[in-house]
């Protein structure tokens, strides 16, 4: 069974990606330091799958560590998704980024070039879009000035591994841009969890749903959209988890020196009122929100062009806006 080194396993996208992994017939070895996750998940993806995963805590900046876990397992690819990703926190505090984001990028290259390990999915993000001029994203929408130092490592770290396959024979990368990943695995046993109060939006409303926070606020409801608010392309983290496999699929079948970027949204944008009445619908809630000021920072609205995703890896999203919220909602109701 081919084994698959996942940096940030135990997080949210890692561990719905081990989930997809383990059907597909591969078995994911996690590496988490649990800065923003919990040991906990392990014992979930067992119940889920019936097989209790490798998991190692600690830093992937360390290649110590990365050696360690190689030479127990026979790893034949990598899906690194270990990253800081506040962007609040980055602006304050971008040195810490920089290293993580970054520096754990160049430590893990440096293993791979060791161990002779060719393949990597990496995880990028719609950020390196910013505020884009032509709607919808296309790959060849230019990147522009990063708006926080997340932002910003993004950018720099897929520009460290298009220099960094034109110089080593052998290495083959796929950079997935996220959009924006919601809900969670239908057995309601793993999903988002932040640690504090959460920067995303749908652990917001669910939480505020379940009476942990006292209401969402609703930053703007004056920008050129359809009710206001700003607009954003969601997708199903199962969808997601399963674009990593088909990248994997696809890196096995390329020749060498292979780099490319792909889209991964639903390819439709929605507002954040829509979010909200989307969730008020499968949940039977009525959310307390209120309207709030403009963001700083905030891009107005963003969504997906998925042709050549549809098209190159043969993906595609399965689940509804109103999919997402309601397994959304019943990991919530299930952490009671």
């Amino acid at each position: 069974m081919k084994k698959i080194l996942i940096t940030g396993g135990a997080g949210y996208i890692g561990s719905h990606t081990a989930v997809e992994l383990w059907k597909a017939g591969m078995e994911p070895i996690i590496l988490d330091d649990l800065s923003n996750s919990y040991a906990s998940v392990i014992d979930r993806l067992e119940e889920i799958t019936g097989k209790r995963f490798a998991f190692y805590q600690g830093d992937c900046n360390k290649k110590s560590l990365l050696k360690s876990i190689a030479d127990k397992h026979k790893i034949e690819g990598v899906i690194h998704f270990a990253a800081f990703k506040a962007v609040g926190e980055s602006t304050a505090q971008p040195l810490k980024y920089y290293r993580n984001n970054v520096g754990s990028l160049m430590v893990l290259l440096q293993f791979m070039q060791e161990r002779g390990i060719r393949d990597l999915v990496f995880s990028s993000s719609c950020t390196v879009y910013g505020q884009p001029d032509v709607l919808p994203v296309t790959e060849s929408t230019p990147r522009k000035e990063a708006e926080s130092p997340y932002g910003n490592t993004k950018k720099i770290c897929e520009d460290i591994l298009i220099d960094y396959v034109k110089s080593k024979p052998g290495i083959r990368v796929i950079s997935l841009r996220y959009f924006n990943p919601i809900g969670a695995h239908s057995s309601a046993k793993i999903g988002e969890l932040p640690i504090g109060t959460p920067n995303n939006l749908v652990p917001f409303i669910t939480q505020v749903a379940a009476g942990i926070r006292e209401k969402l606020t609703v930053f703007g409801d004056d920008y050129d959209t359809v009710d206001g608010s700003c607009i954003r392309d969601y997708i199903h983290v199962m969808d997601l988890a399963d674009a990593h496999v088909k990248a994997l699929a696809f890196l096995n079948g390329q020749e060498n020196n292979f780099y490319d970027v792909f889209n991964v949204g639903t390819g439709n944008g929605n507002t954040v009122l829509e979010v909200i009445h989307a969730f008020e619908k499968v949940s039977g809630v009525k959310l307390n929100y209120v309207i709030g000021p403009r963001r700083a920072g905030d891009v107005v609205k963003t969504w997906a062009d998925t042709t050549k995703i549809n098209t190159v890896l043969g993906w595609h999203p399965h689940y509804s806006l109103e999919d997402c919220m309601r397994d959304s909602w019943n990991w919530q109701k299930s952490l009671r």
